[in-house]
């Protein structure tokens, strides 16, 4: 053939396209393949029971379908024509593709043929490369058409239809059709058709040996090479790395054994001929046990090669060669990788290491960058796809790797350091190209013996295209784009490779050399992201999730893997570069398959590194909680009382050795984890048992500081973390509808402490400013003032801060409020009586008929200390957070103080109650507590007159007062000097009468001082009639209940002891305080003396 046929032919361009062409019409094979397999996306009529006979007699009739004779089998498909051919016209024309393409290639093939094309992977690299490429695709083309189970009914149905619709069948139906026929068994067909290309195959296959030989060796050889590394020769660090075959250095491992085990299947013939080949050919069926066709289709590469050649001939000894070559893959070839893999660690960490420091080294050692990224994905990929399809073997482990997360993540790095480092590489190979490979080509041409005018008009331009650049273009960020010179060197490749060609190019090497070179060198300034593509692409996990997924959770498993799993997420990113745009359905999946994995993996990620924090601040909050005073007292009590030796080394059973502080400092087995995470309040609803809060806030400030002194590593906000995590445990549910500490403990202090004080296990101590445990006999309570003392209020608000409180706060007046409510009802009851009391409460006679016809009094009485116990732990509450919003919010708190000086009685209502809103906010005290007139005020009973509400109000206090004198008769009710109140608690009721007073009366617009005194006086009375009394069981605590009268006035800002001087004189109280002195002193002596 004449040269001038083979520039007309244009063998570079046709290659180009038809391979590009090529890889979308398997993926659109492959498509369909996956959707008629899965019976969610299969066509809905290829499911429906009414249609099997029809796809059955499609089925066997193919491709001779008699579509006008055979209504009887075709009726369903008939009736739904229309849909069928708006359904498969996509299936249908991806199959017209196929044999279009079939067309192409085989006219290609052939003209290849006809110009005696001379290939050589070392010279005419693209030229060899796409013409293999071709070969391979189009066979797996045909290989995964014959996978598709349901191609004859797809177009056998598609072309009924379409000849029940246009009265014709499909133009192209009849040479589809034969074609399907013919590769029912696809490697017999083609093995056939490939048999007259055998000597350009075989010639560009063995051009592979040298180079598949190299990149096959072992890790001791390569280490003994000292593969990759920049620092072994340190005089030449900064020498260029060059290669006289660049791209052959990065060439993926993977598509060369795709080209000879297929390439040699196809043309076997060479296999019995040709030694070399031979040898070749069983070296590379000794890498791999299966081969990518695409995506996850694989061909299983020793079964199908000896099925076929079982079938043949004279290929015995092939057959032979193929079990034999299968038993030293299934015995070698996995602790071969793994060796590889255990290299490519330490290596290309080496190199990252070095690049990471120099990055100025990317201009000249550019390419091992991109060789360490070609072999780290070549290993990836083979430990891939042997994971997913060897499923029984004796060898597990071979197909294993815990530490594969190490080298993604290598690989992501090496991708990052020259996405970062770019301009570096550019201005490099930029200066490269202009200052040296221009001359150097130049004078390459000028030395050729023969130069036709078109290579001559084609070389002559490379030189002026690269003496033209300049390092302003770089400084500008100029777009570099030289696809038009590399596609005129694959011309001029084609051209100069034909047989009759003036111009060979394997007899000018050299030329083949530069230009090989300066491709690669022009790759560097404009297609650096391609070729990262090209050599690093893990796409590959997409179609392989499961077993992506399994590498993500071995990765978790191991602690030493777990700073590299980071880079699962980031392969995630590779998944957009499988896709094609003669495929543009497969986006949106392989889209969300991406994004999903990827918030998947960070989540986890996310997870583990919580649990992880929260770890370490446990660690550091047990630490905190060792320095808490209460274990040093054990310490200083061993020390104090110490005996012997014997008695030291030996605890009492049942006591805990407790490590003392800085025994965390000694090595530790590095096996012992954590299990689990104690929950800071530990809270157990079960044994209701919670953490002090003094102590909790001691962990918690463990917790953030060590969370602080991780932020100065990280980098991370930990303010705003800090300010999130504690602003959701001052709400009663956190953001993700969990419990918080704030509801922990408003349940506790309820239901546990607040309990027990209202049943008389526990005391309020006015003295201790806290509430006590009563020792009980056979009884183990908890020790109440260790939770409820002022310290213990002030790390309570500490931790729950105003709205917790807040929270708290309501919590006690909803129980407040139930308990005035059964007040109310008890009032109601005994309604005639109690006004009879107040109008007649002088009158010892009546009075002595009156009071007997009461009924609850007692009731009444300890409904009413259950307000005071529960309002005077409120008190003791707001105490504390005044302490600590003082302590937080000086300059806030002085306002707040001296406006509620501000309020005076003739202060309107509202605004009293707006400003001691805001004092009870901070945890001021004041005169009339605003929650609990908001919560009375809802109360209201639609049925009731305001009036009504109010007598019931003023009945209530007459009822309190009238009931005094029976909690004389309790042997409880006894003054305790030490406490400052009495076992029962009745010394809250003052708190519970004044607060509750001032509520009703400021809800009623009434005269809060005007009913507190008429109750001082009906109260008066009915004590001072107590002192006639002759009965002294009734009697016998009366100098004690007296004493309340004090505390009542003590209690109100509303009353005076002038005001109680008047109806009950101060000489009792006198009296009463000197016996209840003298009596409490009697009663310790005994215990004293003995």
């Amino acid at each position: 053939m004449s040269l001038t046929s083979a520039y007309q032919h244009k063998l570079a361009e046709k290659l180009t396209i038809l391979n590009d062409r090529g890889q979308g019409v398997l993926i659109r094979m492959y498509n369909i393949k996956k959707t008629c397999s899965d019976p969610k996306s299969k066509p809905p009529f290829l499911l429906e029971k009414s249609m099997e006979p029809s796809l059955k007699y499609i089925n066997k009739k193919f491709p001779n379908i008699d579509v006008r004779n055979s209504t009887q089998h075709l009726g369903p498909v008939h009736r739904e024509k229309a849909e069928i051919i708006r359904f498969l016209t996509n299936y249908y024309q991806s199959f017209v593709d196929v044999m279009e393409f079939r067309d192409h290639v085989y006219e290609l093939l052939n003209t290849i043929d006809a110009c005696q094309c001379h290939f050589d992977i070392n010279l005419n690299f693209d030229f060899t490369r796409s013409y293999l490429d071709l070969i391979v695709t189009y066979t797996s083309v045909i290989l995964l058409l014959s996978r598709i189970e349901d191609r004859r009914i797809l177009i056998g149905m598609y072309n009924c239809a379409h000849e029940m619709l246009h009265g014709h069948g499909d133009p192209s139906f009849a040479r589809l059709g034969q074609m399907v026929l013919e590769y029912d068994h696809p490697l017999k067909k083609l093995t056939e058709e490939f048999g007259p290309h055998t000597k350009a195959v075989s010639g560009a296959l063995l051009s592979l040996h040298f180079l598949f030989v190299r990149r096959n060796q072992g890790a001791e050889q390569w280490r003994s090479a000292q593969l990759l590394s920049l620092i072994s020769n340190p005089p030449a660090m900064i020498n260029p790395a060059n290669s006289d075959t660049m791209a052959c250095e990065y060439l993926s491992v993977e598509v060369m054994e795709r080209w000879i085990i297929i390439g040699f299947l196809l043309c076997h013939g060479c296999l019995n001929s040709n030694s070399q080949c031979q040898k070749l050919w069983k070296l590379c069926l000794q890498g791999s046990l299966y081969i990518t066709l695409i995506r996850e289709d694989v061909l299983q590469v020793h079964k199908v090669t000896e099925d076929l050649f079982s079938s043949l001939k004279g290929y015995g000894k092939r057959v032979a060669d193929v079990k034999e070559s299968k038993e030293h893959v299934i015995a070698n070839s996995g602790q071969f990788h793994c060796q590889r893999r255990q290299f490519l660690r330490i290596a290309v960490k080496e190199l990252e290491t070095v690049l990471a420091d120099e990055p100025g080294l990317l201009g000249p050692k550019a390419l091992f960058a991109f060789m360490a990224l070609s072999f780290i994905r070549d290993e990836v990929t083979w430990l891939v796809r042997h994971t997913e399809n060897v499923t029984k073997t004796k060898t597990p482990e071979d197909y294993a790797d815990s530490s594969i997360a190490e080298l993604l993540f290598l690989l992501e790095e090496i991708r990052s350091l020259v996405r970062r480092h770019i301009k570096v590489i550019q201005q490099y190979h930029l200066q490269y190209l202009a200052r040296f490979d221009a001359l150097v080509l130049s004078d390459i041409i000028q030395n050729l013996s023969v130069c036709p005018e078109e290579e001559s008009v084609i070389m002559s331009s490379f030189v002026s295209t690269l003496s033209s650049l300049n390092l302003k273009q770089v400084d500008n960020g100029e777009k570099f784009e030289f696809s038009g010179l590399r596609l005129d060197w694959f011309r001029l490749q084609a051209y100069t490779s034909v047989a009759k060609a003036p111009l060979h190019l394997h007899e000018n090497p050299d030329l083949a050399k530069v230009m090989n070179l300066i491709v690669f060198h022009s790759r560097m300034l404009d297609s650096v992201e391609k070729l990262l593509v090209e050599t690093s692409d893990l796409s590959t996990f997409c179609f392989h999730l499961r077993i992506f997924e399994k590498m993500f959770a071995m990765t978790l498993e191991e602690p030493t893997m777990l700073r590299y799993a980071i880079a699962f997420p980031l392969i995630c990113a590779h998944f957009v570069h499988c896709t094609h745009e003669m495929c543009p359905e497969e986006y949106p999946h392989l889209k969300n398959h991406g994004l999903h994995h990827c918030n998947s993996f960070l989540e986890e990620l996310a997870k583990q590194t919580s649990d992880c924090v929260l770890e370490i601040c446990a660690e550091q909050r047990n630490l905190s909680e060792q320095l808490l005073p209460k274990h040093c007292a054990t310490t200083i009590s061993k020390a104090k009382n110490k005996k012997t030796v014997k008695q030291r080394q030996t605890p009492r059973k049942g006591e805990p050795e407790r490590d003392k502080p800085g025994a965390e400092s000694h090595r530790k087995n590095r096996s012992i984890v954590t299990k689990a995470i104690v929950w800071l309040a530990g809270y157990n609803a079960t044994t209701q048992e919670i953490v002090r809060p003094s102590e909790l806030l001691a962990g918690v400030k463990a917790y953030i500081g060590f969370i602080q002194s991780l932020a100065q590593f990280l980098g991370a906000d930990a303010s705003r973390v800090i300010r999130n995590a504690l602003l959701q445990q001052t709400q009663p549910l956190d953001s993700c509808g969990e419990q918080t500490i704030t509801t922990l403990y408003t349940n506790w202090y309820l239901e546990s402490l607040l309990r027990q004080a209202s049943s008389g296990t526990i005391i309020f101590s006015p003295a201790m400013q806290a509430f006590v445990s009563l020792p009980r006999e056979g009884e183990q309570n908890f020790s109440a003032e260790e939770f409820s003392d002022i310290s213990e209020m002030r790390a309570l608000a500490e931790l729950l801060g105003p709205y917790g409180m807040k929270f708290l706060s309501e919590n006690l007046m909803w129980h407040v409020t139930s308990q005035i409510v059964e007040l109310k009802k008890l009032v109601v009851e005994n309604m005639d009586i109690l006004v009879q009391i107040r109008s007649n409460f002088s009158k010892p006679d009546l009075m002595a008929s009156l009071l007997p016809q009461l009924t609850g009094a007692e009731n009444v009485l300890k409904r009413m200390t259950i307000i005071g116990v529960i309002l005077s732990f409120r008190a003791m509450a707001q105490e504390g957070l005044r302490e600590v919003f003082s302590s937080h919010c000086p300059f806030l708190m002085g306002p707040i103080e001296c406006l509620k000086e501000f309020v005076t009685p003739d202060t309107d209502i509202k605004v009293t109650l707006s400003i001691f809103e805001l004092a009870s906010a901070a945890g001021v005290g004041c005169d009339i507590d605003p929650a609990l007139v908001a919560a009375i005020a809802n109360l209201k009973a639609d049925t009731s007159s305001p009036e009504e509400e109010y007598k019931v109000a003023c009945l209530l206090l007459i009822f309190l007062a009238v009931s005094l004198p029976f909690l004389a008769t309790d042997p409880s009710s006894f003054y305790s000097i030490e406490k400052d109140g009495y076992n029962n608690n009745i010394h809250c009721l003052t708190k519970a009468i004044i607060q509750v007073s001032a509520a009703l009366f400021t809800l009623y617009n009434k005269n809060i001082e005007t009913h507190l005194k008429e109750f001082l006086v009906v109260a008066s009375v009915s004590l001072l009639q107590l002192g006639q009394e002759t009965d002294k069981l009734k009697t016998r605590n009366r100098e004690s209940i007296s004493l309340l009268m004090r505390l009542v006035v003590e209690e109100s800002s509303f009353l005076t002891l002038d005001m109680l001087e008047s109806c009950f004189p101060y000489v009792l109280l006198r009296n009463a305080y000197r016996e209840v002195s003298r009596a409490f002193h009697l009663n310790r002596v005994p215990a004293n003396t003995h």
